[in-house]
């Protein structure tokens, strides 16, 4: 009776800590295109983000090194402009673009159109050697492509400028997903838990984003009655708030998928982002309106097959290969890498009645996961 009992307790711990990553996955995603219908100004909302992310980060570092005992990583100078700042630059467009398109388009368009991430995670993992050439990675590319063609063709709500940001923030999330995979998997570097790389990327993200912010939304901001021409205090503290919220969400998205990937694995963050799409979709469809007809949704599920069949030759490819010459030599729970990293790692016997071995992420909404 103890294997049943046990078995049901992981399951339900698997079911809850999916639970969490889709409220927040899916809550930042329906938050962030409602405050856009009243508060206009997207990037100065993701600057928003990435200072409380920073905050939070921080807070979560300290909480860390209090629990554990042992000091956290802090990046030297050279370390930390020359090989952390090309990643945080291409994060900062991929999530202040994504954010920008909630003014144009609807959260369907934008949810299937973000799925294209993972043709430009493939093409620079191709390029950057993370990933061997297959020849049925073809396949996959067409699913994926020709279910995007199909979603948007005759779409009655489809808005070509807010269409190219999202098509844009998903070719720079592949360079930004391949960037963080190198990033992370240096081991001399320390950064392979996502707490303290989120703690190091936020400031350059900042920075980088800021000048975009100015160009973009500094005159308008500056004398907006939304924050800086108020007349009363209320609309004041309104406006912090709600933005805070999405700081917390976007903080929350993250931590829930770490958790659910060190718990379980990051093939089961995978395919509870394939079933997140359907959610999406249909919650946005029910909530806020979006228009979709059959060929819309053929198009949709022919994208999700192309998700699938790569997810499943991650899967079948990892049980029949050797390590990876890349792979971290450190088994710590710390070390677990949820990107685009094949691991063959022995587990004990406990973990291997429930872990697969890592696989690549491959959400759709990827991201969105700091967004």
């Amino acid at each position: 009776m103890a294997f049943p009992v046990q078995f049901l307790c992981r399951g339900i711990r698997t079911l809850g800590l999916v639970l969490l990553y889709y409220v927040f996955s899916i809550g930042i995603t329906f938050y962030n295109k409602w405050l856009m219908q009243g508060f206009h100004y997207p990037l100065f909302m993701t600057l928003v983000h990435l200072a409380i992310n920073f905050c939070l980060s921080a807070l979560t570092r300290r909480a860390m090194q209090y629990w554990t005992g042992k000091p956290r990583i802090v990046l030297n100078w050279t370390d930390y402009l020359q090989k952390v700042a090309p990643t945080a630059f291409a994060t900062a467009l991929d999530i202040g673009l994504s954010n920008w398109s909630f003014l144009f388009i609807t959260i369907s368009l934008y949810t299937m159109t973000k799925s294209s991430a993972v043709l430009f995670i493939l093409f620079f993992s191709l390029v950057f050697k993370l990933e061997e050439p297959n020849p049925f990675l073809i396949l996959v590319v067409l699913l994926i492509s020709v279910g995007l063609f199909m979603f948007t063709f005759e779409s009655t709500q489809f808005n070509l400028e807010g269409f190219i940001m999202v098509l844009l923030a998903s070719f720079i999330g592949g360079i930004r997903w391949t960037l963080t995979q190198v990033l992370m998997q240096k081991a001399e570097l320390g950064l392979q838990n996502p707490i303290d790389a989120l703690y190091h990327l936020q400031p350059l993200m900042f920075l980088g984003l800021f000048p975009l912010f100015l160009y973009n939304e500094g005159l308008s901001l500056s004398t907006s009655e939304k924050l800086f021409r108020v007349t009363e205090l209320s609309p004041l503290l309104y406006s912090v708030f709600t933005l805070s919220i999405g700081g917390a969400l976007a903080f929350g998205l993250g931590f829930s998928e770490f958790l659910l990937v060190s718990r379980t694995s990051s093939l089961t963050l995978s395919i509870s982002g394939i079933f997140k799409e359907v959610c999406t979709l249909l919650l946005a469809a029910a909530l806020m309106g979006d228009k979709t007809n059959m060929l819309n949704w053929l198009g949709f599920v022919i994208c999700l097959c192309g998700i699938s069949l790569h997810v499943g030759l991650k899967t079948y490819y990892s049980k029949n290969k050797g390590p990876s010459i890349r792979q971290l030599s450190s088994k710590s729970p710390e070390l677990e890498m949820p990107l685009l990293r094949q691991n063959t790692d022995e587990r004990d016997d406990s973990a291997a009645e429930y872990d697969d071995e890592d696989e690549e992420v491959i959400t759709g909404s990827v991201k969105r996961s700091v967004s």
